[in-house]
């Protein structure tokens, strides 16, 4: 068992309890970040603290701590799980807190409820990165506000398992047509030998490791875009990758039982799959000085 944060103490995973009565865990009323954290240090903490302020806002919590002060927690909580050293993800979900009466409407005078863990990051393995993945196509049947990072992930679920039933690692998500993103993932493709992400919006959520890869794209030269993706344009790509903080960047080598390509990870995913492991090695470098 580990250590985990819960509402400014350090304890054990065991002893951490919340009320039945939290909104949380009555109506999934909250939101949630997951932040990696390589060689001891937490990966975009900036971004992440400021994609977590956005997904409050969106649901009016009040944010309980300013970034310093959660830069001091989480280091805290980081620092005192074994190891700390080792490559973690950090889960943190704030819930709008207690109140004594279950009632739809907003409580007055509630104190959020904090929670963060640190488990030690199991990326695939390096066969499945060479290799790839298998993914379906599935109606984008969600909320209308997919920008907010919140706790009530059962649409995600549901999506999600239906691909693990077929037998698939994803499933990539079609709205009217048009590619929004993966159930627990950011979305690329490459087509014509240009790298296209679908643009932020209500519809996605606004990735940092998608962030990234625009970033690596855009260093190195690489032709790319932010633009709607037809259900077409992706099914005739030539590469499809899913980004996210635990995977990274994974390619898609096959789609609905048919082969991306050549059915194996093209060059422009080695190309950033591979600047991204120099990324990560220079923030571990960078953070042993």
């Amino acid at each position: 068992m580990g250590i985990v944060y819960l509402n400014d103490q350090l304890l054990p995973e065991e002893q951490a309890k919340i009320p039945v009565t939290d909104r949380g865990f009555l109506f999934g009323d909250g939101v949630y970040e997951v932040i990696p954290a390589y060689g001891g240090t937490l990966f975009r903490l900036d971004e992440h603290l400021n994609r977590l302020q956005n997904s409050l806002d969106g649901v009016r919590i009040r944010n309980p701590y300013s970034a310093a002060q959660w830069r001091q927690r989480l280091q805290q909580l980081l620092d005192a799980n074994p190891n700390s050293q080792a490559d973690y993800s950090i889960y943190l979900q704030i819930t709008r807190g207690s109140t004594p009466r279950r009632d739809h409407a907003f409580p007055q005078d509630t104190h959020p409820t904090v929670f963060a863990s640190a488990t030690p990051i199991i990326k695939p393995s390096d066969e499945t990165y060479a290799q790839g993945v298998s993914a379906i196509t599935l109606e984008d049947t969600r909320w209308k506000q997919c920008h907010i990072k919140a706790i009530t992930l059962l649409p995600n679920i549901l999506l999600r398992q239906q691909a693990v039933d077929a037998g698939a690692t994803e499933a990539i998500l079609l709205k009217e047509g048009y590619l929004t993103e993966g159930a627990a993932s950011n979305v690329f493709v490459v087509l014509n030998n240009e790298i296209l992400t679908p643009p932020k919006s209500p519809e996605l959520l606004p990735g940092i490791t998608r962030d990234v890869v625009l970033e690596l794209a855009q260093q190195q030269g690489v032709a790319h875009r932010e633009v709607q993706i037809s259900e077409q344009q992706l099914r005739e790509a030539s590469e499809i990758w899913l980004t996210s903080s635990t995977r990274e960047i994974l390619a898609v080598t096959q789609l609905d039982g048919l082969p991306i390509g050549d059915g194996k990870p093209g060059p422009h995913w080695s190309r950033i799959y591979s600047d991204y492991q120099v990324f990560k090695k220079q923030l571990r470098q960078h953070t042993a000085r």
